[in-house]
């Protein structure tokens, strides 16, 4: 989990008056957490042993606080960070939930913010209750028929005159959206006592006592209305379902100290389905991920829990579209940052052996360029303008400019002092008069050669080598110490081997423009490459979003059909065939297109 196991259960979200608070020790663990979470959450009505499940899965028995008496024990949302028992490098995020319908808290609203946390920040939604799946359990599942007025999936594009007519058909349309967010549903049905049979079909399985539940009955009096509407909401908003049924845990007198029990005082059928329980969870609950299938680190669910809690504590409504805008710019703000952090580091490297050659800073430049999209590109997603790879770019480039101009100035610097180091026979010759005599143009051209000859064989001068050397092959020829006529000679023996010098210099500014063009041509190339690879992945896992959502809504269409519900199975093959299309769409590419 990359950081120190969570002992215990933290408060995630305080439940304070008619508002939430977000605990910061929370989110602050959620922050180290850099692996992909798993999110599973359990709601329901208040002591219905929500949190023994949640301690089951988190292989503990005890964690969550059970309580043992009439009153609600958990409030807000309790969070308990584990390592996931069957995919490495992945953290199970369990969440558990203040009970609904505590009648001394009498704050429906609260409940249903309760309950609409659960959904948007859960991977797996397990829905527990007492006894059997009736009408009453259906009605007390009526949040489930308030999603649509709390949550939405699009930013919503108020305008001037706009009708209730089209408020209600984009209703509508959010409403179908809902299948490819939202996550698996689990009912969880406790101390169930009764003989899964029916009449028609005698033994029936777990899943199958569920979906004879939640059959919809003809008719469009408000009676049958009313009878559909949690059915018809829980069908089309998770269309992936399953039910356990669970037997009394152990004897009634026994209940109260449940989380002392071993197993051995468990009742085994109990026992049998717990394990069967967790062992789906374990394997279905997929990684959290965002609109447009993005995975979820821990770190990013904090900002998406801050996000959320905040939206609501406004009195707005969350969105999944806005939301995903949010962690892109926080995501994508920490990725330039951490793409920056490797390219200075690297080069810090380079830096400490200043001076260097040209060829040297470009080759490391580039190899640590690279290195900095590819840290990038591990954490930015929906980066769709290059906004904040060209943010990192500049930012490296700024970071380049100032390494060459403190490569140059330590070049210089090393120039000046070897060429002042080898100069200390010339300085000798001045101070005895040595090339004011006769034939001391000769010896003070020997001399002179000798210093040129030595400095340009010394190592490691730096890109400002030839410059210098023709700056003191300047100096050098007005030299005061030498008579007239001889500076004359001198000008004229010295000419020819400046003006080579004064070249070569240009010439390697020259080169040194073109290898720059020829770095910046291919890391524009390499970049262009990174960012394609990474544009076909985010549009992949938007595929992969709606194909899962489309095999959900061919399965409800097909029991629809099965079921003679046609009117409904033909609104369903209407979103399936939207779905078709906007896979169509998402399928071809638009790449080059977005950074031509």
């Amino acid at each position: 989990m990359c950081v120190h196991p969570m002992v215990n259960p933290v408060c995630l979200v305080e439940n304070v008056g008619s508002s939430f608070c977000v605990s910061d020790d929370a989110i602050r663990y959620l922050e180290q957490i850099s692996q992909p979470v798993v999110v599973v959450s359990v709601v329901g009505l208040y002591r219905t042993g929500k949190s023994y499940l949640m301690n089951r899965l988190a292989g503990k028995q005890t964690g969550f606080a059970l309580g043992c008496t009439i009153e609600s024990e958990t409030k807000g949302i309790w969070m308990w960070c584990v390592p996931h028992p069957n995919k490495p490098d992945h953290t199970l995020v369990l969440l558990d939930t203040e009970g609904l319908g505590d009648v001394k808290k009498g704050d429906s609203k609260n409940d249903t913010w309760i309950f609409c946390l659960a959904v948007l920040l859960s991977s797996t939604l397990v829905y527990n209750s007492r006894g059997t799946i009736d009408n009453i359990a259906l009605e007390q599942l009526h949040f489930v028929t308030q999603l649509a007025e709390h949550i939405k999936v699009k930013s919503p594009t108020p305008a001037e005159g706009v009708e209730n007519k089209e408020e209600e058909e984009e209703e509508e349309e959010e409403d179908s959206q809902f299948v490819k967010f939202f996550p698996n549903f689990i009912w969880a049905v406790r101390d169930f006592s009764l003989e899964l049979t029916t009449r028609e079909k005698g033994p029936i399985k777990e899943d199958e006592y569920l979906d004879n539940a939640l059959q919809l009955k003809n008719g469009i009096d408000d009676k049958v209305l009313n009878y559909n509407l949690p059915r018809q909401c829980i069908r089309n908003y998770f269309p992936s379902r399953k039910c356990f049924v669970f037997p009394m845990p152990a004897a009634p007198e026994s209940m109260s100290k449940l989380e002392n029990l071993g197993e051995g005082d468990l009742h085994p059928g109990f026992l049998e389905v717990s394990q069967r329980f967790c062992d789906h969870v374990f394997t279905e609950s997929r990684v959290k991920t965002l609109k447009g299938g993005h995975r979820v680190t821990g770190r990013m669910f904090s900002h998406l829990v801050r996000l959320y809690v905040e939206t609501i504590n406004s009195g707005k409504i969350p969105c999944l579209e806005n939301a995903v805008v949010s962690l892109a710019q926080i995501e994508n703000q920490a990725a330039v940052q951490e793409g920056l952090k490797v390219y200075q580091s690297r080069m810090a490297q380079v830096r400490s052996s200043f001076p260097v050659s040209a060829d040297k800073i470009f080759d490391e430049h580039q190899k640590r360029s690279q290195m900095a999209t590819t840290e990038f590109m591990k954490r930015s997603f929906q980066d769709q303008h290059g906004k904040y790879i060209s943010l990192l770019t500049e930012a490296v480039d700024e970071h380049y400019s100032e390494l060459l101009g403190e490569n140059a100035s330590s070049s210089e610097q090393r120039c000046r002092q070897l060429l002042s180091d080898r100069s200390r026979v010339l300085n000798e010759g001045r101070q005895r008069g040595k090339y004011t005599k006769l034939g001391g143009c000769a010896i003070y051209c020997s001399h002179r050669d000798s210093v040129i000859s030595q400095y340009q064989s010394q190592p490691g001068k730096g890109v400002k080598a030839e410059e210098t050397n023709a700056e003191a092959n300047f100096i050098l020829q007005a030299d005061k110490s030498l008579k007239e006529k001889d500076k004359e000679f001198q000008r004229r023996y010295q000419k020819a081997a400046l003006e080579e010098q004064q070249k070569k210099a240009l010439e390697e500014k020259h080169k040194e423009l073109q290898r720059a063009q020829q770095v910046e041509a291919k890391r524009h190339e390499e970049r262009m490459q990174q960012m394609e690879t990474k544009f076909e992945e985010e549009k992949r896992l938007q595929v992969e979003e709606l194909e899962r959502a489309m095999e959900k809504k061919l399965a409800e269409q097909k029991d629809l059909i099965k079921k003679n519900y046609h009117e409904k199975a033909e609104l369903m093959r209407q979103e399936i065939k939207q779905l078709q299309d906007e896979i169509g769409k998402k399928s071809q590419s638009f790449f080059f297109l977005l950074f031509k």
